[in-house]
């Protein structure tokens, strides 16, 4: 799932030049071929997201298969649950703490996702800033699941995951997806919802479960599914 510059700029909604020139400072994820450059789809995003970049709303459509209904993050969220008062140290330790507090679906391989989702952490903090972090499984066909999960987790004690802002993670995403696609998608929403007000007062609230899944529901609900680009990305 490659992008050229030009559909990383309509992604990015930033001009063609301006993704040129954090090509030339070495501030993007590109990759020379030719006299051009290619992007890796889900770096771009994890880029995005940590320098907290919203997505443009045409990568909805885009990420979309006529063979499936995209799942919804509230319904991800539903089916992962959320967690309070989760206990750790360290990354490893609270990533631990998330991965043995999850309940289902069955058959859920948690050694293979707790290795997959430090795996993930070596490359990089998954850490966006304000005290937010979403970790995931960078190839999610590892863990063969049927359902995206996406686990919201709240800890006790705020951890350092070596935030680009400096301030350590209190409130926890995990994404745990059944193909890229469904991966960059609910990556996508994620992105965007997080920057809702009343989604952010929820989660520094920390209200009841419910009430917070019906909070992500009637957010994601704003988001409008036409908002497609004229021509689909590859």
């Amino acid at each position: 799932m490659q992008l050229t510059v030009k559909e990383a700029s309509r992604l990015l909604k930033l001009s063609e030049s301006a993704v040129y020139r954090l090509i030339r400072k070495k501030e993007i994820p590109a990759y020379p071929v030719g006299k051009s450059y290619l992007f890796n789809r889900v770096e771009l995003f994890e880029w995005a997201i940590a320098k907290n970049i919203t997505v443009s709303p045409e990568v909805m459509g885009a990420l979309s298969d006529a063979t499936m209904i995209p799942p919804t993050l509230g319904d991800a969220l539903a089916e992962g649950g959320v967690y309070f008062g989760l206990d750790g140290g360290d990354k490893q330790s609270v990533l631990k703490a998330v991965v043995e507090a999850i309940q289902g679906p069955q058959g859920l391989d948690k050694e293979a996702l707790l290795a997959a989702l430090m795996a993930r952490e070596l490359l990089a903090s998954t850490a966006i800033g304000n005290g937010i972090a979403i970790p995931h499984v960078r190839n999610p066909v590892v863990l063969n699941i049927e359902k995206p999960l996406v686990v919201l987790s709240f800890l006790k004690t705020p951890v350092d995951f070596s935030a680009l802002d400096g301030r350590p993670v209190d409130t926890l995403f995990t994404l745990i997806s059944t193909t890229v696609r469904v991966h960059l998608h609910l990556l996508a929403r994620l992105s965007f919802l997080l920057h809702n007000s009343a989604v952010q007062s929820a989660l520094a609230g920390r209200g009841q479960a419910g009430e917070i899944i019906k909070t992500v529901r009637t957010a994601e609900n704003t988001l409008i599914p036409s908002a497609a680009p004229a021509g689909p990305l590859p």
